[in-house]
């Protein structure tokens, strides 16, 4: 087996990986709690600070980042305050904002999370509110976009397509994106929140049980999994398990399962889908097995779990990981 290690050393910096999807503004804002109402029976929250974070398909991409990569996102913003905070968020992370298109008639999806506490004392989330993008991307978007998309994939080593259902990736682009990827040759992986059945034909995908359950029922095994692998046409398919771990099936292969790395109690999961497909997809691009890929996303997923907010992984933080758990454990178990 090749050393992970030396791999995440030194094949993750020199590749380039294409992000196409859904931008999402990923903010906190937190805020101390002062006194009780006396207009209704609520608490008051004095508002202390709001940090802006890049969230889905932009997650991905600042996870690529902070890998050492060069991550390249495509996609669409509005031209507003949080489109403008998304943007400065990227570019703060070293990551080329070229791909990305205003637009004037779209609304930046942005998800607000509300952090509340007293004072010296944990915040804690007590709500969220989405402010979503409901337009249509317009024909002469799209054909911009399109024009990102195959300038972007030129020197791509890895295309990653990240759909959370806000208008991004239609069946056009992603017909597009999976041409680009076979004509050189590159993996294509892909995510989606609601439309996986949809999006076949990719290298591989990453969905969580939630995901895969909606499409074949609960309880899922590894036949099932498998008939679902072979229906999307993938090569390969990671299952996200939260504290159960991964599950991995893949053409020509045993299933493999994956225990979870870490607490089985996260601290918090947001976004943690998005450092799993980004590190599968730099694997795979890095010449790495299925399997492989697969040990290397479990462990940033266990790390990045552990980490409060919209959070991203760092080289010397998964090469720790490895390391810790010694190269005799690295893989999995038949499932």
């Amino acid at each position: 087996m090749r050393d992970l290690v030396g791999i995440v050393r030194d094949e993750f910096p020199s590749k380039r990986v294409v992000i196409v999807g859904d931008l999402v503004a990923d903010q906190f804002l937190r805020g101390t709690i002062s006194r009780v109402s006396r207009e209704a029976p609520v608490f008051i929250l004095r508002h202390d600070e709001t940090e802006t974070r890049p969230g889905g398909a932009a997650n991905a991409a600042a996870n690529l980042a902070s890998l050492g990569s060069k991550p390249r996102p495509v996609g669409v913003v509005g031209d507003d305050s949080n489109g403008a905070l998304l943007l400065e968020a990227l570019r703060s992370r070293g990551i080329d904002p070229a791909g990305i298109l205003i637009d004037p008639a779209m609304t930046t999806t942005t998800k607000v999370r509300v952090l509340a506490g007293q004072h010296y004392a944990a915040r804690q989330q007590v709500i969220r509110i989405d402010y979503e993008n409901r337009e249509t991307i317009s024909p002469e978007v799209r054909a911009s976009l399109h024009a990102c998309l195959s300038e972007a994939v030129g020197a791509a080593d890895a295309i990653i397509c990240s759909d959370y259902n806000y208008g991004v990736v239609d069946d056009e682009t992603f017909r597009l994106a999976r041409q680009l990827a076979r004509a050189r040759d590159i993996p294509f992986v892909v995510d989606s929140r609601f439309r996986l059945a949809e999006l076949k034909g990719a290298t591989a995908a990453t969905p969580n049980q939630e995901e895969v359950e909606q499409l074949i029922g609960p309880d899922i095994d590894a036949a099932r999994c498998e008939e679902l692998r072979k229906g999307l046409g993938l090569k390969a398919m990671l299952v996200t398990r939260g504290n159960k771990g991964m599950l991995l099936v893949s053409e020509g292969a045993q299933a493999v399962s994956f225990a979870a790395i870490g607490s089985e109690e996260p601290v918090d999961v947001t976004g943690a889908g998005d450092t799993v497909i980004a590190v599968f997809a730099l694997g795979l691009a890095s010449g790495m097995t299925y399997e492989q890929a697969a040990v290397v996303a479990n462990h940033a997923g266990g790390i990045v779990v552990m980490k409060k907010g919209t959070a991203t992984i760092s080289s010397d933080e998964l090469i720790g990981s490895l390391q810790r758990l010694g190269s005799s454990n690295l893989m999995g178990s038949a499932a």
